[in-house]
């Protein structure tokens, strides 16, 4: 076992975590942890930009940002921190040009901006050109710009360690976070890493679901940790679904299609957002947009043998526009659909996406044990944190911006957190919860298989938990997912070894799915209402009277230790007995609920 010892450590190295890393490692001796090799983060698969009140195509102001991000977010967004994401928009995009990152840019030269879902100018009348982009690979560029500048300001990173858990020693303050748990791919090999500050930085959840735009590699490990401290996460019932995934497989084409000008038909070649959203059409918010897709499906109007998706049609934009400003997005449908966008329309569907739940945070980056107290050194940033910026619903481009905005903030916080504290003794065998776990899964002789479970947990949660949810669906897929956690119990590992043991480590990981689908379900089932990726077929309507708050998920350990307020409700009645719900009220501060038109 090795002992490493940091002043800041980061975990995770895409878009949240690298621009963390930079913040902190002028500051501070830094390092960053991270499961794959930098630049192959998921940061890289965004496409459309990065939005900001830039004003470069055309009048626009942060206020107006603002606005968008909290009706966006069906006014479950904690108007504080849109403001701030917002107003530090412009020196946002404006830090990554200075790194190198190469815009597209206007003939005068300026960044160019192109129009993006629920972004609109004088709080709603028209779609406006918000998202700076670099062609359809924005999140390629931006992560490549942040590792470039990572090197340059000499960050140490530790690539391919598979952080399993944070230590939090206890002071005489409470605790407080003082290091994290990794174990090394290459050699299978046990490391403890000290720090006075811990950055998580880990990205989302979507392999909980079968049909989803998410890498592989999205397991939730950094909210898995943090949940099984008995520590809540926040808002967990509310996940994306991104409109435009390639029918059938996920993949994703990127907004900025219709932000250019695509348009979404059904098999009658209607334009059928018009009836949903008719001042801006195809550009509605993701949640709009998914479930209009998934009602013409309902109602007999999909397209395709089986009547189970639509089309988007790009042939009017013409081939230099798709070639030279949505390359990446035209070779997809090329290699995975075998259809030409510049004369076919292309077969889409919505795809899991985005978590807009996670780990609760200050707007610094600081993560909370409950609805006030943080942990001291302790930081989320990025799609594992819930600042709560995107409520309800994300609109697009504003998780780069979010991974940017709120990952410098946490990089800044937690390097002048370190500067004024002392290293904190590590607790006695720190290592001992991880080692027992890896010890036990290696040697594991079960007969299920984790392939098994992880497949038959994606395809309930498919079936039972995505666009549209009803009580007896949210039951069906929570007695599933219970039922294969009690399954997961006798699972067995086939590779004994030490190096490179991939199925060992899909094993911990697919612990940490079925937590996070077992909090989803629980959480989505005592909110009843429909509001933003939320959407109940039994509770059509948006209850601000109940539901204008934040769930917080707590899970109840062994010891007795429920998290803040004993007294309440604990799980579903006849369901969980192990997930407490407790709630948080949302931030206000200049705008009042109001109905959702678009």
């Amino acid at each position: 076992m090795q002992f490493h010892k940091y002043d800041v450590l980061i975990v995770g190295a895409g878009g949240a975590g690298m621009r963390a890393a930079i913040e902190a490692g002028q500051r501070a001796r830094t390092a960053v942890l991270t499961k794959l090799y930098p630049t192959r983060s998921h940061t890289g698969a965004a496409q459309g930009g990065m939005c900001a009140a830039l004003a470069n195509v055309e009048e626009d102001n942060w206020e107006w940002h603002t606005f968008d991000t909290v009706k966006g977010g069906d006014y479950l967004t904690d108007q504080d921190a849109a403001e701030i994401m917002a107003k530090e928009a412009i020196d946002a995009v404006l830090d990554l040009e200075k790194m190198g990152l190469p815009f597209n840019r206007t003939q005068e030269g300026k960044i160019d901006q192109r129009r993006f879902g629920g972004h609109t100018r004088d709080h709603g009348k028209a779609a406006v050109r918000r998202s700076c982009y670099a062609a359809d690979r924005t999140g390629h560029m931006i992560l490549q710009t942040l590792y470039q500048n990572c090197v340059k300001h000499g960050i140490e990173f530790y690539n391919e360690f598979y952080v399993l858990d944070v230590v939090l020693s206890d002071t005489e303050n409470g605790q407080v976070a003082t290091g994290a748990i990794a174990y090394e791919l290459a050699t299978g090999e046990i490391h403890v890493f000290q720090a006075k500050s811990i950055v998580f930085a880990t990205g989302g959840f979507g392999k909980v679901f079968k049909t989803t735009s998410n890498a592989h590699t999205l397991t939730g490990d950094g909210m898995g940790i943090y949940y099984r401290k008995g520590l809540p996460l926040e808002d967990m019932e509310f996940y994306q679904f991104h409109p435009t995934g390639l029918a059938g497989l996920g993949i994703l084409l990127t907004e900025g299609a219709r932000g250019e000008g695509a348009i979404l038909r059904n098999k009658d070649g209607e334009r059928f957002m018009e009836r949903y959203a008719p001042t801006i059409k195809d550009l509605a918010p993701r949640d709009i947009v998914a479930r209009s897709m998934v009602l013409e499906v309902l109602e007999g109007r999909g397209a395709g043998p089986d009547a189970d998706y639509v089309y988007l049609d790009c042939t009017h934009l013409g081939a230099e526009v798709l070639e030279s400003k949505l390359p990446d997005i035209t070779e997809f449908a090329r290699t995975y659909l075998g259809i030409d966008p510049v004369t076919e329309p292309v077969p889409v569907y919505p795809t899991a996406h985005y978590a807009m739940g996670g780990i609760p945070t200050t707007v610094r980056g600081e993560a909370l044990r409950d609805n006030e107290n943080v942990i001291p050194g302790l930081y989320a940033a990025g799609e594992v944190a819930c600042v709560s910026v995107h409520g309800s619903n994300r609109l697009g481009t504003n998780s780069l911006l979010d991974i940017n905005v709120f990952g410098k903030r946490a990089g800044i916080a937690a390097a002048e957190y370190a500067s004024t504290v002392d290293h904190v003794d590590l607790p006695d065998e720190p290592a001992a919860m991880v080692q027992g776990m890896v010890d036990t899964l290696r040697s594991a002789e079960g007969s299920e298989r984790v392939v098994e479970i992880r497949t038959e947990l994606q395809r309930t949660m498919d079936a039972n938990a995505a666009v549209y949810r009803t009580e007896d669906t949210l039951k069906r897929a929570l007695h599933d997912v219970q039922a294969l956690k009690e399954r997961y119990g006798r699972v067995g590992v086939q590779d004994k070894g030490k190096r490179y043991n991939t199925d060992l480590l899909e094993a911990v990981e697919l612990g940490f799915l079925l937590d996070l689908a077992e909090c989803l379900v629980n959480a989505a089932l005592a909110r009843k209402e429909s509001r933003g990726g939320h959407a109940r077929e039994d509770y059509p309507d948006r209850d601000d009277t109940n539901f204008m708050r934040h769930s917080m998920s707590y899970k109840v350990l062994p010891d007795g230790n429920t998290g803040p307020d004993p007294d309440a409700p604990l799980g579903l009645t006849g369901f969980l007995s192990d997930i407490r719900l407790d709630y948080k009220p949302v931030v206000f501060t200049r705008y009042e609920p109001m109905e959702r038109k678009y």
